[in-house]
């Protein structure tokens, strides 16, 4: 699914940001919000996932919205942590479903953008914003 999604993508480290920066650019337009890359601003992207999961599509449906949301949430983690995007190797791959996600200075791999589509899939279970936070808090242990 996010596989045939960011086949055109360019390399994590700038995809992630290009993501990002458009959503911020669509959500501000259409809406006025603004996603100021903050943990809170998650809370936002979650109820973007919730609006979404109204609609009912199929998760595949939605595949480049869902990776849009989660390089936003990556990107979230890279700018609080000091996290970097990296690419996925093919074990990691078939691991995470992505093409890409974060490494935290600590070394750990983290999946912004399959938490996204769990949020997506499972609801308030998998808030995006309470994920940051759980991150970020390992990060400083």
């Amino acid at each position: 699914m996010a596989e045939q999604a960011s086949e055109a993508l360019p390399a994590a480290s700038e995809s992630g940001p290009y993501l990002a920066a458009g959503l911020v650019a669509r959500v501000r337009e259409r809406s006025g919000l603004v996603l100021d890359y903050s943990p809170e601003s998650l809370a936002l992207v979650d109820r973007i996932i919730d609006g979404l999961r109204q609609g009912g599509p199929k998760t595949t449906a939605l595949a480049r919205t869902l990776l849009t949301l989660g390089a936003y949430t990556g990107e979230v983690l890279v700018q609080t942590t000091g996290a970097a995007w990296v690419e996925f190797d093919a074990q990691q791959r078939a691991i995470f479903g992505q093409p890409f996600g974060i490494r935290t200075p600590d070394g750990r791999l983290w999946n912004p953008l399959g938490k996204a589509v769990k949020r997506y899939e499972n609801g308030s279970q998998d808030s995006l914003r309470l994920f940051c936070l759980a991150v970020a808090g390992r990060t400083k242990g």
